[in-house]
């Protein structure tokens, strides 16, 4: 009888030691799988880093040429009114605004109201209507 207690404790033994080793061989495929997942995640978060940063880079170029270009066409409504006052007996600059605003092209503003090519241009871009 002892002999039988012998042999069912060694094959529990046994049994304990074979799901000891398939439990660590599932826990080592676990740990393998989840270092790939880490690893994966590592990348795409690199990557979406230098996305951002280069929307980032993208979006402040784009401020200062908005900035630039505002320091630019900010003094031109008071040099329209400059070009205007010059010749107060000569409304051709009113004349050519009303002109613009009906859809008159460059070479009829320089025709109807006696403007320069560089004059008729001006009124045209600061009397545009807005296009959408």
């Amino acid at each position: 009888m002892l002999e039988i207690a012998l042999i069912v404790l060694a094959l529990l033994c046994l049994g304990l030691v074979g799901t000891c080793v398939w439990l660590a061989s599932q826990q080592r495929h676990a740990a393998q799988l989840q270092a790939e997942r880490g690893a994966e995640r590592d990348r795409r978060i690199s990557e979406l880093s230098k996305r951002l940063d280069a929307y980032l880079a993208g979006s402040v170029r784009m401020g200062e040429e908005l900035h630039e270009l505002r320091r630019i066409v900010a003094p031109l409504p008071d040099k329209l009114s400059q070009i205007e006052q010059r010749d107060p007996s000569n409304l051709s600059f009113t004349q050519a605004a009303r002109l613009v605003g009906l859809g008159a092209s460059v070479d009829d503003l320089t025709q109807s109201c006696g403007l320069s090519k560089a004059e008729a241009e001006l009124v045209s871009k600061l009397h545009q209507p807005k296009q959408r």
